[in-house]
């Protein structure tokens, strides 16, 4: 049946894809080896170096995210090595279950899922490895499951004051292009990350970011791999081609994206996923519910995951705010599920579409009979109207 509107598509990722970009992707497709292309992938590779802020090498890979948490790891890692990883969520659960996969020793230092990375006990952790059995250090960036931020540049000072040779490897999947990400000055390693999410775009694209640190260990190091392996993308990737098909419309839509976040200027990007961030924990707190991250200077300006009162199914709240209001909402994931329901406010998103969303979930919190405070709209309003910002020149 038709339903009138459009869908409110709130979950944190994949984010709604703007026309530009829609229009972007729907353009012939060309030969990926004739002479035309080379423009398209040159494009490509260098304007995502803007975004992850290197001048060090990326590789485009067509395959989602997680394909390129596999890249990350069987570049750099042979079975057996030791790695830290650091349990902030489900999704530092799912890349570590992967690296255990492929046979890496992957240590979890235990978290709470109500905050980002700990720095000082990763220092901790690293200075008991005198012997620099640890390979890599493993964090996510913006963890998508509870809507927490590790600091990662505290992370590097915390392997380098511990004198540690460990590789710093990042998972941005979520956080690139909407949180502030500087993969040179932080000194990350290896950083992982997805097109669905800040960079506007359908699922189908993934990314590596490699220092050339981690490109050297690439050359003799590693486990035997064939699709993955930096070294058949990087001679290539020099005259824009790629070892194998790529996404060709994908990187259509890239490059669109890409000349967006710039057009806005991303130190805009950053300020607007903050402030709608702010907004948002605004309203759930007027509502009377719980902010799952409860880590100061640490809550995401992507999403923000919402826990529900006692006795209050988290899914049943969503699927009635679905059938009613037509608005979908993320799920609470493994150690929270059932317990949490998450809003994104990431992407093509503004004021008017912040308050929308809002207006969504109080009217569902209203019709599921969850207990709550109305006006938490108004209360994330009022937020917005004080903490206007002024923007940069574009880029």
């Amino acid at each position: 049946m038709h339903k009138a509107g459009r869908h409110f598509l709130q979950i944190p990722g994949p984010s709604p894809v703007p026309g530009r970009v829609l229009r972007a992707i729907s353009k012939q497709t060309m030969d990926h080896r004739g002479p035309d292309f080379a423009e398209v992938g040159l494009t490509a590779i260098a304007g995502m170096k803007t975004i992850f802020k290197t001048k060090q090498r990326v590789f485009i890979y067509p395959s989602s995210g997680t394909g390129a948490w596999e890249a990350a790891l069987v570049n750099t890692l042979a079975e057996g090595d030791k790695v830290v990883m650091y349990e902030t969520g489900h999704f530092a659960t799912q890349w570590k279950k992967m690296a255990s996969k492929l046979g890496i020793d992957a240590e979890f230092i235990e978290g709470d899922w109500r905050s980002g990375a700990d720095a000082d006990r990763i220092e901790a952790r690293l200075r008991q490895d005198t012997g620099h059995e640890i390979k890599a250090v493993c964090v996510v960036h913006n963890e998508t499951s509870t809507g927490s931020v590790s600091p990662i540049a505290e992370v590097r000072r915390a392997i380098d004051a511990a004198g540690h040779p460990a590789l710093l490897m990042v998972d941005t999947i979520s956080g690139l292009a909407s949180i502030d990400f500087q993969f040179d000055t932080w000194g990350v390693d290896v950083a992982v990350s997805g097109s669905q999410k800040g960079l506007m775009l359908p699922p189908g694209l993934s990314f590596n970011a490699v220092s050339d640190k981690a490109f050297e260990l690439s050359k003799t190091g590693g486990m035997r791999r064939s699709y993955w392996d930096w070294q058949d993308m990087d001679a290539i990737n020099g005259s824009g081609y790629f070892p194998y098909t790529p996404g060709t419309n994908m990187l259509y839509g890239l490059n669109e994206a890409i000349a967006m976040l710039h057009e806005e200027g991303l130190d805009n990007v950053f300020a607007r996923h903050q402030r709608h961030g702010a907004a948002t924990r605004s309203a759930v707190r007027h509502w009377g519910l719980e902010v799952l991250c409860r880590q100061q200077g640490q809550e995401s300006g992507v999403l923000t995951a919402v826990l529900m009162p006692e006795g209050h199914s988290a899914d049943a709240f969503r699927a009635t705010t679905l059938q009613h209001y037509d608005i979908s909402l993320g799920n609470g994931l493994s150690k929270v599920a059932d317990r949490v329901f998450r809003i994104g406010h990431l992407g093509d998103f503004n004021d008017l579409t912040l308050a929308g969303t809002l207006t969504g979930v109080e009217l569902g919190l209203r019709k599921s009979g969850v207990p709550h405070t109305e006006g938490g709209v108004a209360a994330a309003m009022a937020v917005l109207e004080t903490t206007q910002f002024d923007t940069v020149a574009a880029e």
